[in-house]
């Protein structure tokens, strides 16, 4: 009698098993070597905490300098002062504020600076070159009491956004309201925290705050903090003929200075 050689089935089961494992070890691969295109933090699920160092560090301040949370020096050192940027960042941004910069950070903080790069860096970086001058030395921003460089930069950002082609008045007026709603307990209280509330700012959502302000903004920046405000204390502006919110058309009116209405 005759035998074939039959050959031997590997069982179903274990094949479908070794198929799942192969593309769980794809997925597990692919995990961790994405990294989001918003990024160029070196490592992006590095979660950066107090006592580290490093150009990541670097890139951190300078973000955080850039949106006026952080007023120390770029050094690349994960120090208190960094901590408390951190923080402050978190709870402008609705993260936990723990003070660590993990993925979820790193990419809140990624979206917020989407016109920052890294010659920005390498002009605060202690020892890597000159800051940028803006306009002229007269235009360089400057502490003023309550408001550091950064605040002060923050705000002339804002009022070259949303009125560079206001009358003077109009532009003193735009740095005012932003003023005023600091001293508002309905708003946050630091100049970060009041420019970037979700749909506070037409200059924030269409990314004009990033332009380069010039002299003009920062001398109405000026004239607000020293106290002209030609809104007679509106925390709020429009413009009547680009507003689609029924809401904004409900607040009390004060006046009309260039193309904004004032008000409650």
């Amino acid at each position: 009698m005759t035998h074939r050689n039959i050959p031997t089935r590997r069982p179903k089961g274990r094949l479908f098993w070794w198929k799942i494992t192969f593309c769980a070890a794809l997925l597990l691969s692919a995990s961790i070597s994405y990294q989001p295109s918003a990024f160029s933090f070196s490592e992006w699920y590095w979660i950066m905490k107090p006592g580290d160092r490093g150009d990541d560090v670097a890139e951190l301040q300078s973000r955080l300098k850039f949106l006026g949370f952080y007023g120390a020096n770029v050094d690349g050192v994960f120090g208190e002062s960094t901590r408390k940027a951190v923080v402050g960042f978190q709870r402008e941004f609705g993260l936990t504020p723990d003070g660590q910069v993990g993925p979820q950070t790193k990419l809140k903080l990624s979206n917020a600076t989407k016109n920052w790069n890294t010659n920005m860096m390498r002009d605060y970086y202690t020892g890597g070159g000159t800051p940028k001058r803006v306009a002229s030395e007269a235009a360089l921003p400057k502490s003023t009491g309550r408001f550091s460089s950064e605040d002060i930069k923050l705000l002339a950002r804002a009022v070259h956004g949303e009125a560079r082609g206001e009358p003077y008045i109009g532009q003193v007026a735009v740095a005012a309201v932003i003023l005023n709603r600091l001293e508002n307990p309905a708003f946050p209280d630091t100049v970060a925290g009041v420019l970037f509330q979700p749909r506070a700012f037409t200059a924030v959502d269409d990314g004009q705050i990033w332009l380069e302000p010039n002299e003009t903004a920062y001398r109405a920046v000026r004239d607000a903090i020293n106290g002209w405000d030609p809104t007679d204390d509106a925390i709020y502006y429009f413009n009547p003929a680009t507003a689609t919110s029924a809401w904004i058309w409900s607040r009390p009116q004060i006046k009309q200075i260039g193309k904004h209405i004032f008000c409650y």
